[in-house]
Parts: C-alpha cells; structure tokens; sequence
C-alpha cells in the first residue's frame, strides 16, 4: 500500500531522514517510535506533501512522488484522496461547528454536493461516537471528542491510508484504549494507519508493526 524508498530529508545543515526505506501493507498499522527529532513526523509529512523531501520515491499504490520535484497538480489530487492526516493538536476550524469541519474539505477541495458530504459526516460522526457533538464547537469539545472528530474529518473522503501524528497526546488511559480499539477496527475493515508515537504501550496493544528510528534512518 505504501512503500519509501531511500527518502532523504536535508534541513539546513541538518540530515532529517538520511535514506529511510520501508513498505506497509494493506490493512496494517504501523507504528513510527524513536527520540523526539528521529524523523518520525517529518516522514508523515512527506506521505502527505505537506513537506518536500530531497531524494528517493514514495508510493502510495501506483502514484509515486519523487524527491526534489514537486508533485503536479494531478498528482496532489490523487494524493489528496489517498491520505488522511491526523495532526497532534488536531487543528479543528475553531469557528465552525464539528459537523462543518468534518464535511467542509469535501465539498470545496474535492467538489462533492454538499448534500452527500453532510451525510458521510454525520455517518462518520455516528460511527466514532461523537454525532451528539455535531453542534458544538471544538473549544467545548474533550480532548478525545476532539481527537474523533479530527478522525472523522480525515476520514472524510474515504482514503485507504490514515496518517496519525502522536495521537494519545491528549488523551487518558482510558480513551488511549479506546481509540485502539478504534485503529483496529479501521484497519480491520482494510485502511492502513501509519502512526507516529511516543507511547510504547499504545503501541504494543495496537501496532502490527514498529519501525524504530534513530539518526534519520530505520533502525
């Protein structure tokens, strides 16, 4: 489903990723662990093009992005419905309401009807467990509605690959469990979830795989 093929970051004078190689399968959730500035988001953000990366591929089935040449139009399209992208602190609209923020994106960056988009996202809404918030705006929501509803808006578009940027940051013991629960049964019905992380036990309950990381590269 994903594949990373010697992916090499530079910043400045710094090496961010140093030729990380690796592929993920459908269905599977893998999860990036290692020391803060090992790289882990930084190959988030690369999946997504919401960063460049200098050389090497990456290939989300049969699109490719290719280091040092910006994606074209076409291709950030097709990226767009690829890829989902879960951030740490959630970056909700905060002066939209939960069920707007889920089916906004929708409807201006891919042109479905409004109609349909307000549908899938009080479906979306209902299935994570948080529809009796769909009214309310994110600074009254709690950090795990919070963390659901930036799930549903990133499952808005159906895209077969979910990215997650620390997403027990904010969360207890108890909706730490629950969203587990949660990426297992995503990945149950066939997404593929790629997690950056921090937290050995979450990601021991839910991962398939971890991926360590350590000075760039996958160690």
């Amino acid at each position: 489903m994903l594949r990373l093929d010697n992916v090499a970051v530079q910043r400045g004078a710094r090496r961010v990723l140093a030729g990380v190689s690796f592929e993920i399968a459908r269905g599977s959730l893998v999860a990036l662990m290692g020391p803060s500035g090992s790289g882990k988001t930084t190959i988030l953000r690369a999946v997504a093009a919401l960063e460049p990366f200098d050389a090497g591929t990456i290939a989300l089935e049969e699109l490719a992005l290719v280091g040092g040449a910006p994606p074209s139009a076409a291709a950030m399209r097709q990226l767009r419905r690829k890829v989902g992208f879960v951030f740490q602190f959630h970056c909700l609209f905060e002066h939209l309401t939960v069920h707007k923020n889920v089916w906004l994106a929708p409807v201006h960056a891919h042109g479905v009807a409004v109609p349909q988009a307000q549908q899938r996202a009080c479906e979306l809404l209902r299935a994570l467990g948080v529809d009796h918030r769909e009214q309310a705006l994110p600074r009254e929501l709690s950090g795990g509605e919070a963390q659901r509803v930036a799930i549903a808006r990133a499952l808005a578009v159906d895209p077969p690959v979910l990215l997650m940027d620390e997403p027990t940051a904010s969360l207890d013991p108890q909706r730490r469990t629950e969203l587990a629960d949660l990426l297992r049964g995503l990945t149950a019905g066939g997404r593929t979830i790629v997690v950056a992380t921090h937290d050995d036990e979450f990601a021991r309950e839910c991962a398939t795989r971890i991926l360590r990381l350590e000075d760039g590269v996958v160690a």
